[in-house]
Order: structure tokens, then sequence, then C-alpha cells
């Protein structure tokens, strides 16, 4: 299984980035796939998650009405559109991949990509 996070880079505040997330390696329709972000010195926190089959979407509350996630099942790609960005949203964004949610946090998820560095500046 193979998650590849990308679309990451340096943006300005108020500015818009989207990641992608290419999942390979099996069929993740009963997955549920999801997006956490690590600044540094703090822990990894959850961003957002989708899940495959039915598109159903939960945010952090912090975080709702400006990112939002989707995925194409096509593709076997997840995106997370990230709009108004501010400071403190610079971070490493991580894609995983869950097969069920039951704590809500990271150790629901299973699978994981290697990040991608988002950098918002003043």
């Amino acid at each position: 299984v193979q998650l590849q996070a990308s679309g990451g880079g340096l943006v300005q505040a108020g500015g818009s980035l989207r990641l992608s997330c290419a999942a390979s390696g099996r069929t993740f329709t009963n997955y549920v796939m999801g997006w956490f972000r690590q600044a540094p010195g703090k822990e990894r926190e959850f961003v957002a998650r989708i899940t495959w089959n039915l598109g159903t979407t939960y945010y952090a509350d912090s975080l709702k009405g400006r990112f939002t996630i989707s995925r194409d099942s096509a593709k076997n790609m997840v995106y997370l559109q990230m709009n108004s960005l501010k400071f403190e949203d610079t971070a490493v964004y991580y894609c995983a991949a869950a097969r069920a949610i039951r704590r809500g946090d990271s150790s629901d998820y299973v699978f994981w990509g290697q990040g991608t560095q988002v950098t918002v500046s003043s």
C-alpha cells in the first residue's frame, strides 16, 4: 500500500493550496481517508476525513469553512483544498487510511503517506 502526498509549498497568508494524495496497492472502497498535520514542536493533529464509498466528510472544528476534503474514486485520489491560509497552518501534511473510525485520532489509521510541507508566510 502506498499513499503519496503532494502539492505542498510556500504560499502567502490568505492564499490557497490543494494537496493531493495518490492511493495505490489495494482497493480502498471500505476505507476512510484522512488528512493530518504536524507543526514543528507540536503533536500531529486531525484535519479532515472522508469515507471512500459514500464521500461523507468530517472536519476539525477549527478548520471548517476553510478546508475541503474530496476524493476521486476513478483516479484513486484524495484532495485537500485549503483556502484563506494562515501562518498557523504551516505544517507537514499527511494523508492516511483507516479501516474504521473508533477514536477519531491518528491511532485509527493504518496506512500513512510520507507528508508534504506547507509553509504559509505572514
